[in-house]
């Protein structure tokens, strides 16, 4: 029986339409249409030489700073609302988004997207439990431009990601020195400067500079500060005659609170900006190994990332058709987690009083009425350190006009240390900031209808070893027609060990796991430019993921196989920019196993969709849409009730539209923006028993350019506060649990350029 997890629907939005409608672009946003044929990308090529995104034979989205400016992601992860063909609920924190690409399975973290700067992969694995990559990156000012790929090429090339690769590319010193500072504020008191710093040390040495520091209570006020953050990034460039070299080292200290979800069923509360962990319920004492030994800990450090990145990006070239090119990248750091997280449906407090005969008290002494609600909620502790290393080092060589041959070696070698103390079950309120529930246990509240939580402890260590080599060559058929070849092989090795203990780490070694595997990957494409401006490419590609850690700690260790067939058309003129791709994958998690262990549980599916990414130029007006239209399915599973059913958590359809208007002043420019979010209806679970219904989200902003370098900005998210639901309860589907997006904010940011 199907029941659909749903809030009071948003008015239909005839205003976000209007007004949208009735922004345009500036009057020289024909010519920059013109442009954009020349934007050159670095991800999806092998070892990132490069290719214009009209050449590219493959789906890609690129974000200048100005968009970043415009989009205002609350997050890493929020910024990929604005790429087709990509599900994010970001609606968690700044931190451990779930990621969904192209209908492939997923349904918590990210276990199809890779996240990546200046092209070296951030992290060896795409995904760990309470782990995902947009964990360990920040946007700020020091970012210039963002390139995501879907599909294509990257099965081969980097760290062979058959889903999504997101790319960050750094600000650059150049021969101007060039600066910005910023101070933002909101109307949920967030504190918040940034600056930047750009120029010249000597002859061919440039640096950039910058970060920020922020503080505040978060949309979701836990009643103390559980957004605190500082970030910096220095970046060195080192010209030669006949090369570069590239340094960069961001350090990192950021989190938030966990937004989990909430009870649905609770009309008391606003679940825009609904907090259940406030002040009563921040710290909490835990047993931390089987002696009786304890620890308190603090909710407020919710979760984030603490830690740095360091890399290099080094190109030559050779001489005689030759190229060299190597990226590396080494990241070191905690990524930990302290939430505070629901268990089970909640119940009224007249039905706990009339189980247990009395009346319910909170431990500040208050009486709870009987239209209240009661839940049991668990504190979560997960410490992870994670380091990771990977090295691209490649070789080009161009043969006649003709050939452009690439011999790449990719090695990566990356660990995560785990100490969990998950559960730890409390009877709370269910109100804003709930207080602890006196003389309550949860299995009192488990007695009266609702659930008792559990305790789960593992601490686990694992590390992995990755060494692929690849080889690629892209053929000038014609002058028109281009030919890409690329084939991976790729060895891996993965020790791991892990105590599960019942809630805190026992001493006893449960699991005790060394495997390795191998597997090839291939992709082939053809480019075909109809004219200057218009071209149509079709792809093949198939790509792999290896089994992590925690695969290996639930007994999994299928390798999923993943075939993709794309094909796609782009034009750019005075009118309009089109980038079209339609898509069709399989994922097939029974292919092959790494080891001896057979899964214990999998499923395969397949997916056929039509990804959108255009602009519309007409005057003064500017429109842009991307759009995701696509229905995945599940074709075989070992419940076998599941077959048939769609892919839980990713809509059928996600559609967005924006658009800009400029109006010149005395003295300046004002930049009106907006964009509106269509977002189809869900399944929470792959039974398809829990309904997520469609929502609408509406952003609306205007920017203030002086000739005299200052600038203000008024963004409004969130402007008719939606209720969209992201997610259903992962831990309990049939909970009437959800997790919506946040509330209606207005944020104001005035700084200068110079």
């Amino acid at each position: 029986m199907k029941h659909e997890l749903s809030l009071p629907k948003p008015k239909m939005i005839a205003l976000a339409i209007s007004a949208l409608m009735a922004v345009s672009a500036p009057a020289h946003a024909q010519q920059e249409g013109a442009l954009e044929l020349e934007e050159v990308v670095v991800i999806g090529t092998a070892g990132g030489k490069g290719v214009d995104r009209v050449d590219a034979s493959f789906a890609i989205t690129t974000f200048d700073d100005e968009a970043l400016e415009k989009i205002q992601p609350k997050s890493t992860a929020d910024l990929l609302k604005s790429v087709p063909g990509i599900w994010a609920e970001s609606s968690g924190g700044v931190a451990g988004a779930n990621i969904d690409v192209r209908g492939l399975p997923g349904g918590g973290d990210a276990p199809f997207v890779s996240f990546a700067v200046n092209g070296s992969p951030l992290f060896g694995t795409n995904t760990l439990s309470f782990f995902e990559g947009s964990t360990l990156f920040r946007i700020d000012e020091t970012v210039d431009g963002v390139e995501a790929l879907r599909g294509g090429p990257n099965a081969v090339f980097a760290k062979g990601e058959p889903g999504a690769t997101i790319n960050f590319r750094l600000k650059e010193g150049g021969e101007e020195t060039l600066g910005r500072v910023k101070y933002t504020t909101s109307d949920y008191d967030l504190q918040r400067f940034d600056a930047f710093l750009s120029g010249k040390v000597a002859d061919d040495l440039y640096y950039a500079i910058g970060g920020y520091v922020k503080s505040s209570p978060g949309i979701r006020d836990a009643q103390f500060s559980a957004e605190e953050g500082q970030q910096i990034t220095l970046n060195l460039t080192k010209q030669f005659d006949n090369g570069k070299i590239n340094f960069y080292i961001r350090d990192t200290d950021d989190h938030s609170q966990w937004y989990l979800p909430i009870n649905l069923a609770n009309p008391n509360i606003d679940v825009g900006t609904f907090s259940q962990l406030g002040n009563a319920t921040r710290l909490r004492e835990i047993q931390v190994n089987p002696n009786g030994d304890t620890e308190v800990f603090d909710f407020a450090d919710g979760r984030g990332w603490d830690g740095t990145v360091t890399g290099a990006n080094i190109e030559f070239d050779l001489g005689n058709g030759y190229t060299f090119r190597d990226n590396v990248n080494f990241v070191s750091g905690d990524a930990n987690t302290r939430g505070f997280v629901p268990s089970g449906s909640a119940i009224t407090a007249s039905a706990l009083s009339s189980s247990l005969g009395r009346p319910i008290l909170t431990q500040s002494g208050r009486e709870l009425g009987a239209g209240s609600f009661v839940q049991t909620y668990g504190h979560w502790v997960v410490d992870k350190d994670l380091q990771s290393f990977s090295n691209d080092l490649s070789i080009s060589k161009t043969i006649a006009d003709r050939h452009d041959i690439t011999v790449g070696l990719y090695t990566s070698s990356f660990s995560s240390d785990d100490w969990w103390s998950i559960g730890n079950p409390i009877a709370v309120e269910n109100a804003q900031n709930g207080d602890i529930l006196a003389d309550v246990s949860p299995s009192d509240i488990a007695n009266a209808g609702g659930d008792g939580g559990f305790n789960f402890g593992p601490s686990g260590s694992g590390d992995a070893r990755v060494t692929a080599l690849y080889i690629a060559d892209t053929i000038a058929a014609t002058d028109a027609l281009s030919i890409d070849l690329g084939i991976r092989y790729e060895e891996i090795e993965i020790d791991y060990v892990v105590d599960l203990g019942p809630g805190f780490p026992d001493g006893a070694v449960d699991v005790n796991s060394s495997v390795e595997g191998d597997e090839v990957a291939l992709t082939a494409a053809a480019n075909y430019a109809l004219s200057d401006n218009f071209g149509v490419f079709f792809r093949y590609s198939d790509g792999f993921r290896f089994p992590g850690f925690d695969n290996l700690r639930e007994g999994q260790t299928q390798v999923n196989d993943v075939e993709q067939f794309e094909g796609g058309a782009k034009y750019s003129g005075e009118n309009f920019n089109l980038y079209a791709t339609l898509y069709r994958n399989t994922n097939d998690s029974f292919s092959s196993t790494v080891g001896s262990v057979i899964d214990n549980a999998a499923f395969e599916t397949e997916s056929t969709g039509i990804e959108i990414d255009g602009k519309l130029f007409l005057g003064q007006f500017n429109l842009g849409l991307t759009a995701t239209l696509q229905s995945a399915e599940i074709t075989a599973s070992t419940t076998t009730s599941d077959i048939g059913n769609d892919v839980l958590r990713q809509p059928d359809s996600q559609i967005r539209f924006s658009s800009e208007y400029d109006v010149e002043f005395g003295g300046g420019i004002a930049t009106i923006y907006g964009a509106a979010a269509f977002i189809g209806d869900r399944f929470g679970d792959n039974g398809n028993t829990v309904e997520l219904p469609s929502y609408e989200k509406v952003d609306l902003g205007v920017k203030l350019d002086f000739e005299t370098g200052l600038f203000a900005q008024l963004h409004v998210d969130n402007l008719t506060d939606s209720d969209g639901i992201t997610e259903g309860d992962p831990r309990n589907p049939s909970a009437p649990n959800g997790r919506p997006i946040l509330g209606r904010s207005v944020k104001l940011s005035v700084g200068y350029d110079f």
